[in-house]
């Protein structure tokens, strides 16, 4: 799913077998001394490889034989273009038209990737955290003890060095990091280095996590939502929601439903979230003391999206996570904003949804976005989100194109029910202290826009500000973006701003777009494929980046992987596969001075080249196998029998 909230990939298949058409439709224009064919260009990876003293990688079946790989994958269109941009006769003939599949969607039956030994011989929580309490389960723990008897079984380190130990002094996973030779000692106790340790560098707090006792309540649906429930009842009376005069309030809903004020950013299980167990003792809390606990905001006093002529980073699904995110500030992304997540997984207190929501502290703009079909779960997922996250505002996802979230509603079918998004929109900003922000298509099909009548209703709604996707549901990809609508659009918005979205993946194409009178623009698969865009933007120029730099970012995406999710072999693996996810995007990155003609178009595949040394080349490919080669010089060698297959069909063969 990615672009439901965001983009999704560019299905434009796996290349032609050779670069000679360079000036070829939908081809990407390299300099003739760099094309190359498809067998040599696999030939000089192979013999390049073969020099490497690192271990290569087959991803093949469970024999060992190497998966076949498929013919370039084409996608005839009603216009006479293949997906990617070419016409049918530049096109590739086909020997079977009859057989070929159609290379779309999602690699839904992919092998799991968690792989099978995590649960054996893992040692128990309570000696990797070294705290001074025994085992809680006692005799009955089906975790080890014994150290000794765990570092025997233990897989071979990854590495010689810890990025949370050299970084903080301490890696908290103990023995079962990975690269735990770097900090244990001869017994096998953690090492700490002291002069850190004495200055007090810890791993930076990651705000908006899940409170077990938050999270025990939300699954036994103890968690009232009084203010939700106040607006449900006025739709089914027939009446918008509205602020409430004090007066009308009950004694102690106001109290019981509003948000504590936490100007430190420390979670708080609100009063009156359970209605059988009592809250806990309020947490210290620092700045002003205001009345927001007793005395509701009006609309005009909410808080403001002040965001215009920003950079923002679209919300990403599966490589839009806060690893990514802290590169792309790095390059300068002024706003972010969290993976798409789904309301009712919210509400059923699901860690992995949550998750979704995690925000670092480099993220001064930073938003969440959920998508859901209907007013009562997403009233209610606004309500426990204004109480339990730190955000500057909230999305609505409407923009979702898959049939997974369409079809039950949600995403792109909101566009067509007016009645039911009216009432999420009224019913979410009812209960948000937060702006509340929308993201849409152009429409559902493909000549029929629907966009330029929503936005003036959202604007009464009070939506703060709409991003406004220039292709519809059923045009996916498969297009370039309809900017000449989105500025009629503008117009229809004013005075709510509006920022566009769509191939955006130069500074020109930035450019191009802020004419057309936007209040801003969305940056979604041109991040994917160069995060340092944004910097291009800033500085108006295009930036002839090496690979050598190239490799020093996914080196930091590693870093940050692990520290986010573990140095041990679940946080690796976690680690491993989101950057083999991010690959399947960065491969189709042309460096700037391969180009005959700049900028590079985001609607171009990059034909076969070699590029102007070995990395740069082996980035290129299109192969699963050789992402996976690029993954161990970072994370080390792979488990046994691992196999990865992109979560998109169109990213790369197997």
């Amino acid at each position: 799913m990615a672009e439901g909230t965001a983009e999704a990939p560019l299905e434009n298949g796996g290349g032609g077998d050779s670069g000679a058409g360079a000036l070829e439709r939908g081809v990407a224009p390299i300099k003739p001394q760099y094309l190359t064919t498809k067998e040599q260009f696999h030939q000089f990876l192979e013999a390049k490889g073969q020099e490497k003293p690192c271990r290569e990688t087959e991803v093949g079946d469970s024999a060992g034989n190497d998966l076949a790989e498929p013919e370039a994958k084409r996608i005839r269109l009603e216009d006479g273009q293949t997906e990617d941009g070419q016409t049918e006769e530049a096109a590739e003939p086909r020997e079977q038209p009859q057989t070929q599949k159609r290379a779309r969607g999602q690699n839904k039956g992919r092998p799991h990737v968690k792989p099978t030994h995590y649960d054996k011989n893992r040692l128990c929580p309570s000696l990797i955290q070294e705290s001074a309490a025994k085992c809680f389960f006692g005799d009955r723990c089906r975790f080890l003890h014994d150290v000794r008897r765990y570092l025997e079984t233990k897989p071979a380190d990854l590495g010689p060095r810890c990025v949370l130990f050299q970084t903080f002094g301490r890696c908290p996973y103990g023995v079962t990091c990975r690269f735990a030779g770097a900090h244990l000692g001869p017994e096998g106790q953690n090492l700490v280095q002291e002069e850190l340790a004495a200055r007090g560098a810890q791993p930076p707090p990651v705000r908006n996590g899940l409170d077990k006792a938050l999270q025990q309540q939300l699954r036994k649906r103890e968690v009232r939502f009084e203010r939700a429930e106040q607006a449900l009842r006025r739709f089914s009376q027939g009446q918008p929601p509205g602020p409430t005069p004090a007066a009308a309030v009950p004694e102690g809903t106001a109290a019981e439903g509003a948000p504590r004020q936490d100007n430190c950013g420390a979670q708080q299980v609100p009063t009156g979230l359970g209605t059988s167990t009592p809250p806990s003792s309020p947490v210290r809390t620092c700045g002003p003391l205001t009345d927001e606990d007793v005395v509701r905001l009006r609309p005009c006093e909410k808080k403001r999206l002040d965001i215009r002529g920003k950079l923002y980073l679209a919300p990403l699904t599966t490589c839009g996570n806060l690893p990514f995110r802290r590169i792309c500030k790095r390059f300068g992304a002024d706003v972010t904003c969290g993976e798409m997540a789904v309301c009712t997984n919210l509400l059923q207190g699901q860690m992995s949804e949550w998750a979704l929501l995690k925000r670092h502290q480099c993220e001064d703009i930073f938003g969440v976005q959920l998508e859901g079909a209907f007013p009562d779960t997403m009233t209610k997922c606004a309500e426990l989100l204004s109480r339990t996250v730190e955000v500057d505002f909230v999305d609505i996802n409407v923009g979702c194109p898959i049939d997974l979230v369409y079809k039950k509603g949600g995403g792109c079918a909101l566009m067509n029910r007016s009645t039911k998004f009216q009432q999420i929109v009224r019913g979410m900003n009812q209960v948000l202290d937060v702006p509340l922000t929308v993201k849409i298509r152009t429409g559902v099909q493909e000549r029929v826009n629907l966009a330029h009548r929503l936005l003036p209703e959202l604007r009464d709604w009070g939506v703060a500000l709409v991003t406004l996707h220039g292709r519809s549901r059923e045009q996916r990809y498969t297009k370039l973006a309809d900017w000449q609508y989105i500025e009629e659009c503008v117009e229809a918005a004013s005075p709510m701003p509006l920022f566009g979205n769509g191939d955006i993946l130069s500074f020109e194409d930035a450019n191009r777009a802020m004419q057309t009178g936007v209040a801003g623009i969305m940056i979604a698969r041109g991040a994917l494929l160069k995060p340092w865009l944004f910097t291009e933007i800033k500085e108006q120029r295009h930036w002839d980046i090496s690979s050598s730099e190239r490799l020093d970012i996914l080196r930091d995406f590693t870093n940050y992987g692990l520290e986010h999710w573990g140095s041990d072999t679940q946080g690796v693996e976690k680690t491993r596969r989101f950057l083999l996810e991010w690959l399947s995007f960065l491969c189709r990155y042309v460096p700037v001075g391969l180009l005959e003609r700049l900028p590079q178009r985001i609607n171009e595949r990059p034909p076969y080249y070699l590029g102007r040394d070995y990395l740069e080349t082996l980035m290129a490919s299109q192969k699963a196998a050789d992402w996976i080669r690029i993954s161990e010089m970072l994370l080390g060698p792979v488990p046994p029998n691992f196999v990865f297959l992109p979560k998109h069909k169109a990213n790369a063969y197997k």
